[in-house]
């Protein structure tokens, strides 16, 4: 199901846009101001950005800016027609603007034609700290690059591929086996996480990105 980011500070807006984003099968989120969008962000993945240029807490543009990092698609909900604000809003990488008050179908009609613009081409992942480059396979915490081995980025890009769902000992087993072999065992996995964790986690021991299930194996959030 497609996710969407819903960044307003109106909740009679919010709410009606959620009601209705539901009933034509999206999923959505939402946040009343900057600081919450960003952290949103990095958290969670999403396929577009319906952003509100002016905001009690910060402000709009930023949260473009940063979704243009991750390759988001935004389009800006706002009460300005004025068009010097227009213009830079697709300056900076919006990839469409609809001013209120507009019609639930026309603005259903921009998202549609926003996704089928971007399908498949979103391939950088914001985990935390962490950004995923899955076309350079490259990998970075706070903007230094990580050197992962092909098993820990097998590993890394695995747990993104299932996010928010459990990965059993025995599926993470099935995954790797092509790169390690005969050398994989449960204990292999046990060994792989420890030192994935050690290279992306802030506290290895108290783990954010990739948690322990007990009892049934992994989940990243």
């Amino acid at each position: 199901m497609t996710r969407i980011l819903l960044v307003e500070d109106d909740f009679a807006i919010v709410h009606s846009l959620q009601e209705y984003l539901n009933l034509e099968g999206f999923s959505s989120d939402y946040a009343s101001g900057q600081k919450e969008a960003e952290q949103l962000l990095k958290t969670k993945q999403y396929q577009l950005l319906l952003l509100d240029v002016s905001l009690k807490d910060g402000d709009g543009f930023a949260v473009c800016n940063m979704a243009q990092k991750i390759q988001l698609p935004v389009i800006f909900l706002s009460a300005s027609s004025d068009e010097e604000t227009v213009v830079r809003g697709l300056n900076i990488g919006a990839d469409d603007y609809i001013t209120k008050p507009f019609r639930p179908k026309e603005l259903l009609s921009r998202i549609k034609n926003v996704l089928r613009r971007h399908a498949g081409h979103q391939t950088i992942i914001l985990l935390d700290e962490i950004q995923v480059d899955i076309e350079k396979a490259i990998v970075k915490k706070k903007e230094k690059e990580i050197n992962l081995s092909a098993l820990e980025y097998k590993l890394l890009t695995l747990f993104i591929d299932h996010r928010g769902k459990l990965l059993t000992r025995d599926q993470l087993l099935d995954e790797i086996w092509n790169i390690a072999g005969d050398f994989v065992n449960d204990n292999t996995i046990t060994v792989y996480i420890k030192r994935l964790r050690e290279k992306i986690e802030d506290d290895p021991t108290n783990p954010k990105i990739i948690k322990t299930v007990r009892g049934l194996g992994y989940r990243m959030d």
